[in-house]
């Protein structure tokens, strides 16, 4: 692995932090790694048996100073290098007691140890080659996973499956760069020169596969941070029953009485493993007082910034008002869907005819269509590149780190096509190689590690 020098000196150094959340609880961890872990943590603790790699011991927590008993705990060792550090590493599992974990932590550093950085138990299992960068940004996605799916995909990615779809890119990449030096460095050898017949087939080897990685990018950020859907439509048009349909509970108000939605509602649920936060809005209309026209506008600005829209359609008002005509106008290029709503009511064939949009018939009364609304949901936020989910490029910087190689192998392209030099066409070769590497670890500067570790939790 090269990388630059880093901002911790893992050789020497051994750092402790407390790796449960803030707070009581029923147990709490304080983990050590670095080469004196053992000798650091063995003053507090009064062991029945020896400790040994890999068992977990118990023991008596005490005050060094005074021998006092504190707590009960638990105390497994992981000797390096088969530690997640591939360092010595200690952690005492104690009572969650917030006094107590700071006392063992106090006690640690007052014997040599140093409080770690956010993300530094995570940055050393990089540094020391046990994951590559990918793996430890799947770390931080693992933690904060509010679904199963998103912790799915953040266990595979976790796992190493970006990193195993890079790996045979790369390789082609390499063995074409391979190829085109032999050519240059023994042209006196009679090594054949690729023709650029035989060098745009290859480019496109490694450029297709990072294509799909890019297109799913979409999907992928939408799996890690949720998307938020708006509800919009005319007063009574049944917006709150929906939305109390789609949270599963009756958290919006709803009567008969036209403009009962003031302000926004808002609710964040699970939808197929994907968080999505639902807002209910004010009924649009001409305002009848000063609240409902704050309450409009507050609707339009959610409106504009949601991800999707949904617009709520009364199948029992027989047709379309100019302000649901003008709806319609402003969603037609954006991710909306059209529902038409209160079908138990009274159906109406013919206004799908008249809307561009996809249209979905639904009865927030009966549950009717309801499952169909919140597949197609899932299809407006899914896009072209969900088909391999255990490789998808889940946050910008790995998008970035893509898209750099493809724009490389483009101008690569262009140059053979172009009849350019082999060895200038080598350097965005290169470049390409580079932003690979860039992608999972491999070759990547201070700035972007102290960036991506510093918004993990201390004690990871």
């Amino acid at each position: 692995m090269n990388t630059s020098n880093t901002s911790n000196d893992s050789s020497v150094d051994t750092i402790v932090a407390i790796s449960t959340p803030p707070g009581r609880g029923g147990l709490g961890v304080v983990r050590l790694s670095g080469p004196q872990a053992v000798a650091i943590a063995m003053p507090m603790l009064r062991l029945r048996h020896a400790l040994a790699p890999a068992q977990a011991r118990f023991a008596e927590l005490i005050d060094p100073a005074t021998q006092e008993r504190l707590d009960e705990a638990v105390v497994t060792w992981f000797a390096a290098p088969h530690s997640y550090t591939s360092e010595d590493v200690v952690e005492i599992s104690a009572h969650g007691a917030p006094v107590l974990l700071e006392f063992l932590v106090r006690a640690c550093i007052a014997v040599g140890a140093r409080l770690a950085h956010p993300g530094e138990f995570t940055e050393r299992a990089f540094l020391a080659g046990r994951i590559d960068l990918t793996q430890a940004e799947a770390v931080r996605d693992l933690i904060d996973a509010q679904t199963l799916y998103q912790a799915k995909i953040a266990s595979e990615q976790l796992g190493g499956s970006l990193s195993r779809r890079i790996r045979p890119i790369k390789q082609t990449l390499v063995d074409l760069i391979a190829e085109m030096e032999a050519g240059i460095d023994f042209a006196e050898d009679d090594i054949d020169v690729l023709s650029a017949p035989e060098i745009l087939p290859r480019i496109a080897a490694v450029a297709e596969p990072l294509q799909a990685l890019a297109a799913g990018f979409a999907y992928g950020r939408v799996v890690r941070d949720g998307f938020s859907l708006a509800i919009l439509g005319r007063p009574n048009a049944g917006k709150s029953s929906l939305f109390n349909r789609l949270v599963q509970r009756e958290r919006a108000i709803v009567t008969a009485t036209p403009g009962t939605t003031r302000d926004l509602v808002t609710e964040r649920v699970s939808l197929g493993g994907i968080p999505m936060e639902l807002i209910d809005t004010a009924g649009l209309r001409a305002a009848t007082d000063e609240a409902e026209r704050l309450g409009i506008e507050k609707s339009r600005e959610a409106a504009a910034e949601a991800d999707v829209v949904l617009l709520v359609l009364d199948a029992s008002a027989g047709q379309l008002d100019e302000e649901e005509r003008a709806l319609l106008q402003q969603i037609e290029n954006r991710r909306a869907l059209v529902v038409l709503n209160k079908v138990d009511v009274q159906s109406a064939p013919t206004w799908s005819e008249a809307i561009s949009c996809p249209g979905l018939r639904t009865s927030a009364l009966t549950g009717e269509g309801i499952a169909a609304l919140q597949e197609k949901i899932l299809e407006s936020v899914r896009g072209s590149g969900a088909e391999i989910e255990s490789t998808l490029v889940t946050n910008l910087r790995q998008q970035q780190a893509v898209q750099e190689s493809l724009a490389a192998l483009a101008a690569a392209r262009a140059g053979v096509e172009a009849q350019i030099p082999h060895e200038m066409i080598l350097l965005d070769f290169y470049g390409a190689l580079r932003a690979l590497d860039a992608l999972t670890g491999e070759t990547t500067l201070d700035d972007i590690l102290n960036q991506i570790f510093s918004t993990f939790c201390i004690g990871k």
